[in-house]
């Protein structure tokens, strides 16, 4: 297994540096496993009519959010898997609200969905896990930008924590 430790400001763009932050010191492959219970619990606890709430017009659903989250990640980890082997080809980006628009979220179950994201995440934690010592310095080119293979690494589990917060902030209160 290759070591995960929290990158360095120079191996991804300032983009990402809020997803990095984020996240607490310590065991990230740990922390993304108890996070993806912890999404899977709530996700698949709320009714299924709350799957349909925006907390304003426009804005995403609760589902829209978890068909994100599941979109990106595999995103991220396909990202990280290609520079992990060694791929140098550049990668091109995404544009989260035509996905988001796209991904029929709002005709799925709520649960279904919860469902998706957690076996996203044990694919996602299995590859990590079976990356090579050293790879995850490895570093390549994903929508303009360099990152390294562990910078994706914390920022998947960043990028979750932070729609999580606004979850609860913005769509679960009240």
């Amino acid at each position: 297994m290759t070591q995960l430790s929290r990158p360095t400001a120079g191996e991804y763009a300032p983009f990402y540096a809020g997803y990095i932050a984020e996240m607490p010191d310590g065991d990230l492959l740990a922390a993304l496993e108890r996070q993806g219970e912890e999404t899977f619990s709530l996700l698949s606890a709320l009714p299924e009519e709350r799957g349909d709430h925006r907390y304003a017009p426009g804005k995403w659903t609760v589902k829209d959010i978890a068909a994100h989250l599941a979109d990106a990640e595999r995103i991220f980890a396909y990202r990280a898997l290609r520079f992990a082997r060694g791929d140098t080809a550049p990668l091109a980006g995404f544009d989260e609200n035509e996905y988001a628009r796209t991904a029929g979220a709002g005709q799925r179950r709520l649960v279904e969905l919860a469902g998706e994201l957690h076996d996203v995440r044990r694919a996602t934690l299995a590859m990590f896990r079976g990356l090579p010592p050293g790879s995850g310095e490895r570093r390549g080119s994903a929508n303009g930008v360099e990152i390294s293979v562990r910078a994706l690494a914390w920022v998947i589990a960043g990028h979750e924590r932070h729609h999580l917060r606004v979850l609860h902030e913005r769509y679960l209160t009240g």
